[in-house]
């Protein structure tokens, strides 16, 4: 079978076929008379556990959601596949996407026909301000006199070639609100002249009912075992991790999970400390069965590095071990250390030493583990809850809306 008869597997409540589109429907209808429609356009909403968050907006009386999302989405880890979709309440719409895999570039070619059908309130672009999929559908919106919000992470104040600083320059222009991942984020908005309205939220947080601790016993493992999650690039410091864990004693292991271009480079240099037969790669998982990765950990680290056009925008994989009360170390990149917050602990970018002496510190001391596993996971539920999230998203509707 090839990629593209199976991109189009995905469960659903009801569905069916709408020209080249997939139509995923709503299972309950609310009994409000009027609605307030929204259209939402999300690549990131392809990944099952992100549709929480949808399902949660749902939730609210009054909401009447319709979010747009591709098959799949391609980058350096390969073709990420829609995973199961959650379709409580709302009603996703899988669309044809063009130049699929540019991320600069993407854009849906059925997105105006959409906008005209449902004539939404609201249209919520979950994208960057500079990409051409933002400004197509802003102007797609603007037709119909729709409200527009865009959201973006972009923690770094970049400048942008034509045409895509002239689309941004228009997204900023036009839109009537801005979500910002992180203070940072906002912080580039301002300096870029956006004078629009602005929130601060994380674009998806968790479920805890899914992320949460393990039954059995804590520490039921005699080896130390770390974890690091994510894309296998130079910027994410997983050459550091190996240094550090490397000056380890004892009994550990180290297990790597995530896909990408240095995972060659990787194996090489666990091979040239001595290593490899503690250090073990773990293929990317669909989002439902990280819950179970995360508790074969006694602690998840993020060594993430500040590089000239990247930094951390949230470090998401922190999260979810939070919520599954697995302790984390994170450097002090971007946004790693308003995440974790007193719930776990941070080391200077790029410092090996300290980054090992932390390791030891939970390798020698359960106690210590047990203590931030707690922290964290009370961290998330009061802070990074997809239903905070969504809570926090439809209030900036109903603003929007003067509600």
């Amino acid at each position: 079978m090839s990629v593209e008869e199976t991109l189009f597997k995905v469960p659903a409540f009801y569905s069916f076929e709408w020209g080249v589109s997939t139509i995923l429907c709503v299972e309950y209808q609310s009994t409000y008379n009027r609605f307030m429609r929204v259209v939402m356009l999300s690549k990131a909403c392809i990944v099952g556990q992100y549709q929480t968050k949808l399902e949660e907006i749902a939730k609210h009386p009054g909401i009447q959601l319709t979010v747009v999302v591709p098959p799949f989405w391609r980058d350096e880890r390969g073709i990420l596949l829609l995973e199961r979709a959650y379709t409580r309440g709302y009603t996703l719409r899988i669309e044809p996407m063009r130049f699929n895999g540019q991320f600069h570039l993407h854009y849906y070619p059925t997105f105006d026909r959409i906008v005209q059908e449902i004539r939404p309130d609201i249209v919520h672009i979950d994208e960057e301000p500079y990409n051409l999929a933002t400004f197509l559908a802003m102007r797609a919106a603007r037709r119909v006199r729709a409200k527009t919000l865009f959201f973006t992470w972009q923690n770094l104040l970049r400048r942008y070639p034509s045409p895509f600083g002239w689309m941004e320059a228009y997204v900023l222009h036009h839109a009537d609100y801005a979500i910002a991942g992180s203070t940072q984020a906002k912080a580039v908005l301002h300096a870029k002249k956006y004078l629009g309205r602005v929130r601060i939220i994380p674009q998806f947080g968790v479920d805890p009912d899914i992320f949460q601790p393990t039954n059995q016993p804590p520490y039921r493992y005699p080896t130390f075992r770390i974890g690091f999650v994510g894309r296998l690039v130079e910027e994410k410091g997983c050459d550091l991790l190996l240094d550090a864990v490397a000056r380890l004693e004892g009994d550990w292991e180290l297990h790597l999970l995530g896909s990408g271009p240095e995972r060659i480079n990787l194996e090489a240099r666990a091979h040239q400390l001595h290593i490899a037969s503690r250090v073990y790669f773990h293929i990317p998982l669909p989002s439902t069965k990280m819950p179970a990765f995360y508790h074969q950990l006694d602690v998840l680290v993020l060594p993430s590095l500040t590089r000239p056009n990247w930094k951390e925008q949230f470090g998401r994989v922190l999260i979810e071990a939070m919520a599954c009360a697995i302790p984390v170390i994170g450097s002090s990149c971007g946004e790693i250390p308003n995440v974790i917050g007193d719930a776990g602990l941070i080391f200077p970018e790029g410092d090996i030493s300290v980054l090992h002496e932390q390791l030891a510190l939970l390798r020698d001391h359960p106690a210590i583990r047990l203590e931030l596993g707690k922290r964290g996971r009370e961290r998330v539920l009061e802070r990074f809850t997809q239903a905070r999230i969504a809570q926090e998203t439809v209030a900036v509707y109903g603003e929007m809306l003067g509600q």
